[in-house]
């Protein structure tokens, strides 16, 4: 593994006792860099290895099927770490208290965990860290370019983050090793998931995704033969849409992002234009909403608004509105605007929405609230609940993109958005057949 990626997090004296990684973003036994690093670690200390993950109590306005989506997953995960000799223990609780207390109670000497800039990874890590006396590393096993070595600030747009990331591809796009095998097995008691009451108790997931590694490279297999081919002329038509369908699998790491680009660039019989379209989004779109995240604290509020889109939004505060939209028309598809309500309905019945419809329904939010705060709000609180993908950096950007103009410019002036970009349902029916998706969705 590239050094680059793992750094100390909390710098205590090294102790005897086994390795804990703490996995809560890459829910997955292959391909991952952090659970490599962990296993190698181990191996070099003449010690065990063991996975913990926490489900917290509450993970904001999620949903129960998106705990299902994470369990189930889970249950293959465990499987795979099983046969390998490494136990997978499931712990309940605030994971900020939860682990450390498992950490000092199997007498860790190490600790190993995912790198995740989002505000309530930062507030577990802030409260585990004080409570653990071992080291901490942390592995950035999300992105093909670490976001440390990519940047060392926020980046202003794609276009300035792109040639730093481009120059360091060769040399962070490998292949992945072999997962070391563990020459100390694990033999201290620990307690195993009762799966079967865990899969009663979350139920079933979306239907549209089934969870898990092989489901995810399913869909990736999938993708590469059927859709794929068609990127470049498709990407951007929800009707027939040549999407991956790969973001649920993405968020919930069950699928590495790298992986997914190595299978991209081996390929057969894709033109350049679909496969470099796709990797700027896999890479270059991905890796900027990390960056974003990463360096602004307060990703998720109006705060991380560039001052030339606040200053635009607060200038057309007053602005009178088309139309003042109710908390329960949003949440249940019932607006005046067909389109916007067809791509409400497919987030409410499947777990996702087209990514251009994403940011077409953002910004329709925006014109039917009393201010930007008031969008954004609804919008996190739409996409986190409902969106199989949400609490997410991609989709803290994407709604900051959408709303406050994040690596973005400005646009020609119009009411309500200022100089943030606008879109507009005679702008969509130009782009793809509006008619038709809103009928697909009409009964949803």
């Amino acid at each position: 593994m590239h050094p680059a990626r793992a750094r100390l997090i909390h710098n205590r004296p090294q102790q005897q006792g086994p390795v804990v990684y703490w996995m809560h973003r890459e829910f997955r036994a292959a391909d991952n860099w952090a659970l490599i690093h962990a296993a190698e670690l181990a191996r070099g200390r003449g010690q065990p290895l063991c996975v913990a993950v926490c489900l917290a109590r509450g993970f904001g306005p999620a949903r129960p099927e998106h705990f299902a989506f994470l369990v189930h997953g889970l249950r293959e995960t465990a499987r795979e770490l099983e046969a390998q000799g490494i136990p997978l223990v499931l712990v309940r609780g605030e994971p900020g208290a939860e682990v450390p207390l498992f950490v000092r109670g199997v007498r860790a000497g190490l600790c190993v965990t995912d790198a995740d800039p989002t505000r309530i990874k930062r507030a577990w890590l802030a409260q585990a860290l004080p409570r653990l006396d071992v080291p901490v590393i942390e592995v950035d096993g999300r992105n093909i370019v670490p976001a440390r070595a990519a940047s060392d600030k926020r980046e202003y747009m794609a276009r300035t983050i792109r040639p730093k990331i481009q120059r360091l591809l060769p040399e962070f796009l490998d292949g992945f090793p072999a997962l070391p095998a563990q020459g100390v097995p694990w033999t201290a008691p620990v307690p195993r998931p009762d799966w079967a009451a865990l899969l009663s108790e979350f139920g079933a997931p979306p239907a549209a995704f089934p969870p898990g590694e092989t489901a995810a490279r399913a869909r990736l297999e999938a993708f590469l033969g059927l859709s794929l081919p068609r990127y470049a002329d498709d990407r951007d038509t929800p009707v027939e849409p040549a999407a991956s369908l790969l973001s649920p699998y993405l968020h919930f790491g069950q699928l590495g992002a790298q992986r997914v680009a190595l299978r991209v660039l081996a390929a057969q019989g894709i033109g350049p234009e679909a496969r470099d379209g796709f990797l700027e989004q896999l890479i270059i779109r991905r890796e900027l909403a990390e960056n974003f995240c990463l360096f602004t604290p307060d990703h998720d509020t109006p705060a991380a608004f560039p001052a030339w889109a606040a200053a635009t939004l607060e200038k057309h505060r007053a602005d009178p509105r088309p139309h003042l939209a109710a908390e329960a028309e949003l949440e249940a598809g019932d607006s005046p605007d067909p389109l916007w309500n067809a791509a409400q309905r497919q987030l409410l019945a499947t777990g996702h929405m087209h990514g251009w419809l994403r940011m077409y329904w953002a910004k329709q939010v925006l014109l039917w609230s009393p201010d930007a705060e008031t969008a954004l709000a609804r919008c996190l609180r739409l996409n986190d609940g409902l969106s199989l993908d949400g609490r997410d950096v991609n989709g803290y950007a994407g709604l900051a993109w959408s709303i406050g103009g994040v690596h973005d410019r400005p646009w020609p002036e119009r009411a309500v958005f200022g100089t943030v970009r606008s879109m507009t349902l005679s702008g969509a029916r130009r782009k793809f057949d509006v008619a038709a998706f809103v009928a697909r969705w009409a009964g949803a």
